[in-house]
Formats: C-alpha cells, sequence, structure tokens
C-alpha cells in the first residue's frame, strides 16, 4: 500500500493515456485506451528526428537538430491537447542527458508539447524498456530473458524474470553514436570495423560476465534497430525473422561492400536507416560476442508501451517509487517510527493548505516521499546529514523515479532543516520551483514539530498559507510545555525567509 495519504485519480473506463518517448534518433507517441482493465492502442505515432546527430561533443545541440525536434513536439502536442497532464508522461533518454544545459531544450520543449518532459537514467530507461516488451510478450514466471535495445545514442541491456528486472544497464553506444564516432566522413572499411568491435567489446565486458553467469532462457532485441536487422536478414533469406550469430557476419561482410555509408545497398533497409544502420549493426555484433548470443528475437514493443504502463501503475496501488522508497528506508536503516511521525503531520499540512498553494496529489506523495527519507543521511554521519541525504537521492539508481523526480527529492531533503541554500534548487525546472519551496516548508514545520520524537498524539494545529505567507497556531498550553519547540518556532521565521516565506507562528 502507498504510504502517502493522497492517491491519484483513479482511472476511470475509457480514459486516454499517452505516452512519449523522446529518442535520440526517433521522436515516438502511443496513445492508448483503459478499457475493462486493459491498455488498447488507439494511435501511434513517429517520427526521424535524429537528435543525437545534432550533439558537438560538448553538450550543445545544433539549431537544426532543436528545430526538428520542438516542431515534431509540436505536432504530437496537438494530438494529445485533449488528454490531462496526469495522463501523459514525456521522457527524454540519452541526447538529453547528455545536453550541457538541458532546461535550455526542454522549456522550451515542454511550451511546444504542451506538457512536462521529464528526463529518464540509463536504468530507469533499461526498466521501462523490459517492462514494455513483458507486457507485450508475457513471459512464463520463472523464464529469464535478455532484453537488448539499440537506441540513437545509448544501448540498453536488461535481464528479467517474469515482470521484474534482475540486471539493468546502459552503455553509450548507439546506432547514430557509434557510427559517427567510428565511422567519421561516412568512411567504411574492414580495419576500422575490426578495431570499432574490439573497443566496444571492451565496454562491454565490464558487465558481460555477471550477466552471462545469470543466464537466460531467451534474447529479445527492441527498438527498431534490432527490427531493420531483422528485416535484412529476411531479405537476404539468412533467417525467417529471427537475427542470428550465423547471419551477422554475412550481414556485415555484405555491408562492408559499400566504401562509404552513403553507398551502402542492403536488401529490405529503409532509406531513413542507411545513415545509421552501420552502428547498429556494429553494437549488436558486439553484443553477440560479448554475450555469447546465438540467436535473438524481435519484439514489436519498446520503452514507449512500458511508460504506458508504468502510467497505469503510477495510477493504482502498484506505484513503483512507494516499493523504492521503502527499500531505500532499510538500505539506510531510517528510523520508520519517526519517519511514520513526520510523515503523518506533514500530510495533515499539506490538506490545510493545498488549496490556497494550488499543490496537488503528485506534491503530495513527494511530500510523503521526502518526509519517509528526510534522515536517510544518518548512516554517513549525523553532522550534515541533510546534505547526505541528498547526494544519495539525487545521484542513485532509483527504480521509478525520473531524473526530475530525483532532483525535486533530493531539494526538500537537502534543505529541510537549516539555512536554505542559495543553489538548492537550481537543478529544477521552472515549473517546479514553487512547489517545490511550499513543500519545503511543510517539510521544516513536519520536522522540527516532531523534533522531539514524542509517541504522544500531536494537538490540532491550524496551518493557513496565503500567497508567501504562512501561519501557524498551536494551543496555548502544548507550547508551553515546550520551550525548546517554542524557541525552534521563533527561529524557523529565518529558515522560511530563505524560501521567500514570511512565516508567523501564534498560539491559540
Amino acid at each position: 500500500m502507498p504510504h502517502t495519504s493522497t492517491t491519484p485519480p483513479a482511472l476511470q473506463d475509457g480514459d486516454l493515456l499517452a505516452a512519449i518517448d523522446l529518442g535520440s534518433n526517433s521522436f515516438h507517441m502511443v496513445i492508448a485506451r483503459y478499457t475493462l482493465g486493459q491498455l488498447r492502442v488507439v494511435d501511434r505515432l513517429r517520427e526521424t528526428v535524429r537528435m543525437a546527430d545534432g550533439l558537438d561533443g560538448k553538450g550543445g545541440l545544433s539549431a537544426e537538430a532543436r528545430q526538428r525536434a520542438l516542431e515534431c513536439l509540436a505536432r504530437f502536442g496537438q494530438r494529445i491537447r485533449g488528454i490531462p497532464p496526469v495522463r501523459v508522461r514525456a521522457l527524454a533518454t540519452n541526447t538529453v542527458r547528455q545536453l550541457r544545459s538541458p532546461q535550455a531544450f526542454l522549456m522550451p520543449a515542454e511550451t511546444a508539447l504542451g506538457h512536462a518532459i521529464e528526463v529518464v537514467s540509463g536504468r530507469e530507461e533499461a526498466r521501462l524498456i523490459y517492462l514494455g516488451v513483458a507486457h507485450a510478450q508475457p513471459p512464463k514466471p520463472d523464464q529469464r530473458r535478455l532484453v537488448i535495445d539499440i537506441g540513437g545514442g545509448s544501448t540498453e541491456f536488461i535481464i528479467g524474470q517474469g515482470m521484474q528486472t534482475l540486471e539493468r544497464e546502459s552503455l553509450q553506444a548507439g546506432c547514430i553514436a557509434s557510427t559517427r564516432r567510428f565511422f567519421p566522413g561516412g568512411k567504411l572499411s574492414k580495419k576500422r570495423w575490426k578495431d570499432a568491435l574490439t573497443e566496444i567489446g571492451a565496454e562491454f565486458q565490464q558487465f558481460a560476465t555477471k550477466y552471462r553467469s545469470l543466464g537466460w532462457d531467451e534474447a529479445l532485441g527492441s527498438s527498431g534497430t534490432h527490427k531493420a536487422i531483422s528485416e535484412i536478414c529476411a531479405s537476404m533469406k539468412l533467417s525467417k525473422g529471427a537475427i542470428t550469430a550465423e547471419a551477422l557476419p554475412q550481414l556485415r561482410d555484405e555491408l562492408l561492400k559499400a566504401k562509404r555509408i552513403e553507398d551502402i545497398d542492403l536488401p529490405g533497409l529503409s532509406p531513413d536507416r542507411r545513415p545509421i544502420i552501420a552502428g547498429g549493426i556494429l553494437v549488436l555484433e558486439a553484443a553477440f560476442h560479448a554475450l555469447g548470443l546465438q540467436k535473438l528475437l524481435v519484439s514489436k514493443a519498446a520503452m514507449r508501451e512500458g511508460i504506458l504502463y508504468d502510467i497505469l501503475g503510477r495510477a493504482s496501488e502498484n506505484d513503483l517509487r512507494d516499493e523504492s522508497v521503502d527499500a531505500l528506508t532499510q538500505r539506510y536503516g531510517i528510523d520508520t517510527v519517526q519517519a511514520d511521525r513526520v510523515q503523518r503531520t506533514a500530510m495533515d499540512l499539506f490538506g490545510q493548505v493545498e488549496k490556497a498553494w494550488n499543490l496537488d496529489p503528485d506534491d503530495a506523495r513527494m511530500l510523503g516521499w521526502a518526509a519517509r527519507l528526510h534522515e536517510l543521511g544518518l548512516m554517513i554521519a549525523h553532522s550534515g546529514y541533510h546534505v547526505h541525504g541528498s547526494y544519495v537521492l539525487e545521484n542513485s539508481d532509483i527504480a521509478g523515479f525520473s531524473r526530475q523526480e530525483q532532483q525535486l527529492l533530493a531539494a526538500l531533503v537537502r534543505s529541510h532543516r537549516r539555512n536554505v541554500s542559495k543553489s538548492a534548487f537550481d537543478a529544477l525546472p521552472e515549473r517546479l520551483l514553487l512547489p517545490a519551496r511550499r513543500m519545503t516548508a511543510l517539510l521544516r514545520l513536519a520536522v522540527l514539530l516532531n523534533r522531539a520524537h514524542e509517541d504522544s498524539p500531536m494537538p490540532a494545529l491550524e496551518l493557513s498559507a496565503d500567497d508567501n505567507r504562512l501561519s501557524l497556531i498551536l494551543p496555548q498550553a502544548y507550547i508551553d510545555a515546550r520551550p525548546l519547540l517554542r524557541a525552534d518556532l521563533i527561529g524557523e521565521t529565518d529558515g522560511m525567509a530563505g524560501l521567500g516565506i514570511l512565516f508567523r507562528p501564534f498560539v491559540a
């Protein structure tokens, strides 16, 4: 059961959901209708954007790639204009992860789409890929699967059992990135291929031994790269759709008959795949060698389908983020009794000001998780534990959370005590700044009110808010019996000022 008291609005029969995948090569959107507990796809859109082609190696993005992306997102936005934001998730992957200033792209991108865009880590991307594949082709409960997804900028490797992932890896070796890296100027040769295979193979070795020892019953390839290679294999009569260890060398030799990328002429290869197919085949051949693969089947599903099922989970009591917060609580030995106290108080305060401060159920869940994790850093050191906890939350791979969500959690935990750092909220997109400051104010009060770790019930609290003002009323007798709390509340006026909030504590 979720720990937070505010749950998302339940899905109703007929509701539409939309998943947008801002990949390094293509942007995809899938729209599905929730019917009788199932998702039924009603529309799919795909555009070749080639964002990764616009990267300059220093975290910059070319104006042309940026414009292609914004125009595509504007078209996607027109299609989903009537779908509520809570039913839409747009996720950006490797290319946006590599940008020097992601917000410079994300702000106009969100405006074009009309919805928030989140950035996910490589391992979270891997989890969503596996989720999509597992739902599209349900495995047997005890069956282990290897899933490989070769994107434009990165390649994800996942071993899963049933619907759960066991291992997740993401490497900087996608079809666009590898084509640019190993075949500069579009020149192809057997020597370049051999050298590239050695270099990529060495990178794969960092996890290949672990994967091979764990093992799998079948291997699946996800994404357009695998589909394209499968179609070429079938057209060349090398296989009947699967990609095999025998077919790949023949495919590679046929490709290398062309001396330049623009001269590649493989049966079944579409024109839009020609500029990047060399990198895709190269990465796949390296994966076959490193993992000892003999056959790879092709899945029609990918991350976009995984995003849809993730929305479904978030709209139910199966939000993976709750499990991840519980796992962090156990791993870092957090005092769950105190965490419960702080969370109950935070939710009480939230309920009293949510309308005045225009906070929503997503804010409630985030505040609840921050309350549960605010003492995470105590495992590292008591001194500055809020800073230690913030660092862990921002830099860990936490399943179910996007980068922005982790950055928001980190900002709340970083700012729940002592002076608020001027840079505490710098990583957050502008749309999250005001709710983040307001949630921080509520968390600070909840922690302060429970500083004594008392088991006795909290008295009735009266909290009111108006724009940048916050007033708290406590019973006179309660305050008189707790001089330290009185001093803390008076001192909190300075702490709140760091959030741009005028705080006034009173007694009834």
